[in-house]
């Protein structure tokens, strides 16, 4: 398990698939880890995932729980870019770490040459109405014990709308109620859901340069508007639409590798 010490002393877990491929960062979504990452990445030996475990996420330290903020996240994947000399490397991410990946696209130009958006949970906006149910359950566990904010969330009017509209959205929150650390996953649900990518539609309509964005129905969370707003914006961009994920997995994960595989192939030609 390798660990990269950020520069203000924090240890992430750094998930490097080895190999000499392209390296690609590709980050995970919010209390998520590198597992997710590597479930939907190409298993191709022509790329090299890395997924920078973010703060609090996988075995990654926390720190001060005040502190998180998808800019921060992003900074922590920037260093990690410049003390391995990656740069300018392919940049991307699921959900929150898409957001990651758009921020570093704006503000760190220098060191992404491509940007993957999967699943998009913002377009520019802090805080959209799309992520109130992660907002939701990281109040109650904020305040009550496990066991009793789910009772409180699935007895409510969020639960039962996700089951009838987007069942996997549905089960990743159900999850978020026995993750541990409690204090930690209330913190990141708070935070990330008030936050959001810190750019402008301004700044991401500058954008120039090869962009994949991915996006499916079924999905309250992850919207199909904001991958298509996305796509709108920045007039570099592939638009590729997905299999939801709730209605065949296996479709899913096919059809994001896929997607992957042929866009990163065009940056070995």
């Amino acid at each position: 398990m390798a660990f990269f010490t950020t520069p203000n002393g924090l240890k992430l877990h750094v998930d490097d698939a080895g190999g000499t491929g392209l390296p690609v960062i590709f980050q995970h979504g919010l209390c998520g880890d590198a597992r997710q990452t590597a479930e939907v990445f190409p298993a191709d030996s022509r790329f090299r995932r890395i997924t920078v475990e973010a703060r609090g996420h996988g075995a990654s330290e926390a720190g001060d729980l005040s502190q998180f903020s998808i800019a921060a996240f992003a900074e922590d994947v920037a260093a990690l870019i410049m003390a391995q000399n990656l740069g300018p490397v392919c940049v991307g991410g699921i959900s929150m770490g898409a957001a990651m990946a758009l921020r570093l696209a704006v503000t760190r130009p220098e060191l992404v040459r491509g940007l993957i958006l999967v699943r998009p949970a913002w377009v520019a906006q802090a805080a959209p109405a799309n992520m109130q149910p992660n907002a939701e359950v990281g109040a109650l566990l904020a305040r009550m014990p496990q066991a009793d904010a789910f009772a409180a969330f699935m007895a409510g009017e969020t639960a039962a709308d996700l089951a009838k509209n987007a069942p996997d959205n549905l089960a990743s929150l159900q999850g978020f109620f026995t993750r541990a650390p409690q204090a930690v996953t209330a913190a990141l649900l708070e935070a990330i859901s008030a936050d959001g990518p810190g750019v402008s539609e301004a700044q991401i309509r500058a954008l120039r340069l090869p962009t994949l964005i991915l996006g499916h129905q079924r999905d309250s969370v992850h919207p199909l508007s904001h991958a298509r707003a996305l796509a709108a914006l920045i007039g570099s961009a592939r638009f590729v639409e997905i299999t939801p994920k709730a209605e065949d997995k296996t479709r899913f994960i096919a059809d994001i590798q896929a997607a992957l595989g042929q866009f990163l192939g065009e940056f070995l030609s």
